[in-house]
């Protein structure tokens, strides 16, 4: 997926999630590109949806919001980790390879074949813990 394979829609939705200081829920994104045209939350999620499945933003369940992929052309890992900061709400995107091996690991033992793995972690970051 490249950036001209976008809408018009979808680019603006990831750019306001690019440019964002942090996680944005669908209709803090349309607040923000009222200006540009949208009118309505169904614009909003028709171009979330399509960014969700090429993996060039993810859905923060905790605090239903979203974030864009900090990653975009390394989706070759099968588990995405969030670190969710309930200070300043920064969020930091990352992997790790003994915890998608030990998923992977229970997956096989009970038989069970995960299609989506994220874990979102909450708590303060370092820079509002200093």
């Amino acid at each position: 997926m490249t950036a001209r394979d976008l809408t018009k829609n979808q680019e603006m939705v990831l750019g306001a999630l690019s440019a964002a200081d942090g996680p944005l829920s669908a209709y803090t994104i349309l607040d923000r590109l009222r200006d540009r045209g949208f009118r309505a939350p169904l614009q909003v999620y028709r171009a979330l949806d399509k960014l969700l499945d090429y993996g060039l933003v993810h859905r923060l369940e905790s605090i239903n919001a979203f974030v864009a992929c900090a990653h975009p052309h390394c989706h070759g890992h099968g588990s995405i980790a969030f670190a969710i900061c309930e200070k300043c709400g920064q969020v930091e995107e990352f992997s790790d390879a003994t915890v998608q091996s030990r998923l992977g690991d229970w997956s096989r033992e009970h038989g069970f074949k995960p299609s989506k793995t994220a874990i979102e972690i909450r708590g303060t970051c370092a820079t509002c813990l200093a």
